[in-house]
């Protein structure tokens, strides 16, 4: 859920609180037919949506539009705290709302409208080469590495995340190196700073969200980063399912996005694996992407 919603896609435990204010109802079943698919979105918040297009929210976008015979219209705002209340749900009297659909969100957010999900996905460490640890494939071969080395080592997290437990439900909690959540830097992209910081020495691992990890991997240019999946444990939860988000009372608009997902899985699992989001699968299901 992290630029705010980049941070706080890597801290989901406070996402649902960054992203909308108060819940209002809104219906707009009796709305004309529609003329654009009209995207709430951040402008600077890859891998999930930029100014280019280029994110893989993006690009979803952009799939279910030519489904559907549309133009993409984005509405953009920074994703920062009333980021819903701001766009979904922003209506002047007289005037139409800006956009229609965030694509993505939580899917238990209660600030809006959640289809059912689309990927699940869940938060790994991302380790860098030459720093002892490249023999380390696991979470579990991390955990076991001598008492002296894990106490070396120097592990950013983002603050009030399930990073924060998990050095806690550890004891690693001397060895965290806390990162804000809500960074005052509106042009500060989460994993570009955590593949600068891993590059100089200022931190040796990190525990960030799934899809920002493998963007960081990507991006790093300066060292050679990997990334190892974490699974939720007792008391820690790493894996969180990841829908769509429409207004309340729109329940036809969010059928519709339904039924795209259910017709366009293979295009989705496309997308997600070309940018390697690492995928978890759902009871009685098979990953179809993964990192």
């Amino acid at each position: 859920m992290n630029r705010p919603l980049s941070w706080l896609r890597g801290s989901l435990v406070v996402l649902a609180f960054a992203l909308g204010g108060t819940a209002m109802q809104a219906s707009a079943e009796d709305a004309p037919p529609r003329k654009a698919f009209r995207v709430c979105k951040d402008p600077h918040n890859p891998p999930f949506t930029d100014a280019r297009g280029e994110g893989f929210e993006d690009r979803i976008a952009a799939l279910f539009a030519a489904k559907l015979g549309l133009p993409v219209e984005n509405y953009t705002f920074p994703q920062r705290l009333g980021f819903v209340r701001n766009t979904l749900r922003y209506k002047l009297p007289g005037k139409d709302y800006p956009c229609d659909i965030v694509m993505g969100v939580p899917a238990d957010f209660g600030q809006l409208l959640p289809t059912k999900p689309y990927y699940r996905s869940t938060y790994v460490l991302v380790l860098a080469s030459g720093r002892g640890l490249d023999g380390v494939r696991t979470e579990d071969e991390f955990l076991a590495l001598p008492a002296d080395r894990l106490a070396s080592l120097k592990i950013g997290v983002f603050d009030r995340s399930p990073g924060s437990a998990w050095l806690a439900h550890h004891d690693l909690v001397e060895r965290g190196v806390p990162y804000k959540i809500m960074n005052p830097n509106p042009d500060e992209v989460a994993g570009d700073l955590i593949a600068r910081d891993l590059a100089s020495g200022a931190i040796d691992v990190a525990v960030i969200w799934g899809p920002i990890g493998s963007y960081t991997q990507r991006k790093a240019s300066d060292a050679v980063l990997r990334v190892v999946p974490l699974s939720s444990e007792r008391g820690v939860k790493f894996d969180y399912e990841m829908a769509m988000g429409v207004r309340f009372g729109e329940k036809a608009w969010k059928q519709q996005i339904e039924a795209l997902i259910d017709e366009n899985q293979a295009e989705i699992a496309k997308i997600l694996e070309e940018y390697g989001v690492p995928l978890v699968p759902g009871p009685g299901q098979h990953a179809t992407a993964s990192h």
